[in-house]
């Protein structure tokens, strides 16, 4: 297996895996707007331009792309008001690995290089959104629960 990153010609293959995770965690197919992949390429192109953003793949030995993982500058939830020096989150996003090729440490290395990614771009943190089948290699890898929370709005308040 050979672990690269991604040149812009790639951004259609990171679209479909990033499509195919959501599948993969049970988002049915209506569920995802069918202009799918072009929305993906375009934020793609704008966090290349304005968020450091770099996507890493794995590669079969016959030359397939069977994982990928993309990372970038946080662009916020709120205004920025902190010194990056002191807070610049780096968010790491669609990791994805083929049904046959998981469990063979490909997402754990995939999700190495985003983390690495952020370091030299000079984030002070990384943050993701695991799957459950994700969390228990995101924790090998040091990341911990956080203070996230959250609330159904389509569901009726108890």
């Amino acid at each position: 297996m050979k672990f690269r990153p991604t040149c812009p010609k790639e951004d259609s293959i990171i679209a479909e895996h990033f499509y195919q995770m959501w599948q993969d965690i049970g988002i049915p197919a209506e569920q995802i707007k069918p202009d799918w992949r072009a929305l993906t390429v375009e934020y793609i192109t704008e966090a290349r331009a304005r968020l450091d953003f770099q996507s890493f793949v794995a590669e079969a030995a016959d030359g397939r792309l069977v994982g990928s993982a993309s990372c970038q500058k946080f662009a916020g939830l709120y205004p920025l008001i902190l010194e990056s020096s002191h807070h610049l989150r780096g968010y790491i996003w669609g990791v994805y690995v083929e049904a046959e090729y998981r469990q063979q440490g490909i997402g754990r290395q995939l999700t190495a290089m985003a983390v690495e990614h952020l370091c030299r771009i000079g984030c002070t943190h990384a943050l993701l959104n695991a799957a459950p089948m994700g969390q228990s290699v995101y924790k090998r890898l040091g990341f911990e629960p956080a203070n996230q929370m959250t609330l159904d709005l389509t569901k009726p308040s108890t």
